[in-house]
């Protein structure tokens, strides 16, 4: 493990000195589309081992093994010589492979992999180091495979400090913690419409990987999980974490979610489980908004995906959805959407966040919604889930920890109303409070803490704080207004 983490070092600060490679976003695409087309090669190694007929998608030309192995003979692409190979010939080739509707998803991938991915290097001498740096990881041996699948989760973990890289990565002990409580079996389908960088989807593969016993429950593994990104870099950071966890062909699209009329969904386009944090603060233009219920139209990106998956839950389908308090005292479409939620489906569960759990991209508090698809709302439970002893804030250097889930496993399996410093910390709302109420379920939430003197830097992180929350409240307000008006034109 630690000589494979110097490995990723190394290459890094290699790259550090490319004049054309600028911050640790750009640098890790950079190496993301290089260990992509490494890994890709080895699992082609281990396909052509096992499959007498097997014909690779990628010209022998382009192959990793054909360009990127220094053999130390001096034949070796390096310089303005390997420069224009990468530019002018692998990135073209792989954008301009031909697929159809009966090209393998293994294959098909590649193709996608490299929509929107760019080589930001400018010295082919420093990138031939960077190649030759990256071939001492051995692909094809399952102990650096699985080895490196740790060191791949620590790459992901830091792109969430890079700005709006930061959308693309759910801290793992979230989304552990969301798969445990939600228990996906063998044989259940499991999707993520905002997939990033796959933290649900491996999470829930993990899960899933100790109760494979048979080369059929193999398969069955494989297939299990379902996810779709419209942004490349995670695309390509998914589907290089999808192949790392054994899964062949990766069920991972990309393309927009959300650009089909819900109301078209089949059947077998719909998922016994869905997991999702969907991506909010961003807005959709008019024709997206239009697949979508004129009622429950919105702006607000998480709504329209609160919508999506509502339409393609199967019967008897449960479901957890990460959204911002927003969601939760929001009117008018919120309100609408939050009716259809618990009129149509069994909203059971509402566990309250704490602040930071996003740190340090966002500050903004989040709520975990827990409901099923075997009838509508009876009764909800609320459960607020306290910073952890010790803890004033999560931050880069002290994240969540699935262990500080602990208190609310513990509630899980034995739910009862809990009342501290005389405020709820969880309660059983009934359908009827709710309903009568507008349908806001900010309930069970955080006591306003008690003035004190805090020194200026923790004024100033306070201040930020409460100016995200504020700003968040703002947006979901004119979204509204947006939708109201919008709807006022189109009548």
């Amino acid at each position: 493990m630690a000589e494979l983490n110097g490995i990723i070092k190394k290459m890094r600060n290699i790259m550090r000195n490319d004049a054309g490679v600028s911050g640790d976003a750009q640098r890790i695409e950079q190496l993301t589309w290089l260990l992509f087309l490494k890994i890709y090669d080895a699992k082609e190694e281990e396909w052509e081992i096992m499959e007498n007929d097997y014909v690779s998608i990628i010209p022998d030309k382009y192959k990793w093994r054909n360009w990127a192995v220094d053999n130390k003979d001096g034949q070796a692409l390096t310089g303005t010589a390997l420069l224009e190979f990468v530019d002018k010939e692998l990135f073209p080739a792989l954008l301009n492979l031909e697929i159809d509707v009966d090209t393998p998803v293994r294959q098909a991938i590649v193709k996608a992999a490299f929509d929107g991915v760019h080589n930001y290097m400018k010295d082919g001498t420093l990138l031939r180091e960077v190649i030759n740096t990256l071939n001492d990881i051995d692909f094809n041996n399952l102990k650096d495979r699985h080895a490196f699948g740790d060191i791949y989760e620590t790459m992901l973990k830091e792109i969430q400090a890079m700005g709006k890289a930061g959308e693309y990565y759910t801290p793992r002990a979230v989304t552990d913690f969301i798969v445990e409580v939600t228990n996906p079996k063998i044989g259940e389908r499991m999707a993520d419409f905002a997939c990033g960088t796959g933290g649900f989807l491996t999470s829930t593969l993990n899960h899933l990987k100790k109760q494979v016993s048979t080369t059929a429950e193999q398969t069955i593994y494989s297939n299990s999980v379902y996810g779709v990104d419209k942004m490349p870099l995670p695309y390509i950071l998914c589907i290089t974490n999808m192949i790392l966890h054994d899964v062949d062909n990766p069920q991972v699209f990309h393309t927009n979610s959300l650009e089909k009329n819900v109301r078209e969904y089949a059947h077998e386009e719909k998922f016994d489980i869905i997991l999702m944090n969907p991506p909010y603060g961003g807005s959709e233009k008019e024709i997206i908004k239009s697949n979508f219920p004129s009622d429950l139209r919105s702006s607000e990106t998480a709504d329209l995906f609160m919508i999506l998956i509502m339409y393609r839950l199967k019967k008897d389908g449960r479901a957890a959805v990460i959204l911002p308090d927003g969601f939760l005292f929001g009117s008018d479409v919120k309100a609408s959407i939050k009716r259809k939620l618990m009129t149509e489906f069994n909203l059971h569960t509402v566990i309250r966040m704490p602040n930071d759990v996003f740190a340090p991209y966002t500050n903004i508090r989040t709520n975990i919604l827990f409901f099923s698809n075997d009838g509508p709302t009876k009764e909800t439970w609320f459960y607020r889930m306290d910073m952890p002893d010790g803890y004033k804030h999560f931050s880069k250097t002290k994240p969540i920890k699935l262990e500080h889930f602990k208190p609310v496993l513990n509630w899980w399996n034995n739910r009862k109303e809990i009342i501290l410093d005389d405020a709820p910390k969880s309660k059983l709302y009934s359908f009827e409070e709710i309903a009568s109420n507008g349908f806001d379920l900010d309930l069970c939430g955080f006591p306003q803490e008690s003035t004190e003197i805090l020194p200026p830097d923790e004024v100033i992180r306070n201040y930020r704080k409460e100016r995200a929350e504020l700003t968040a409240k703002i947006d979901s307000i004119l979204n509204e207004i947006e939708s109201i008006l919008d709807g006022e034109k189109s009548a």
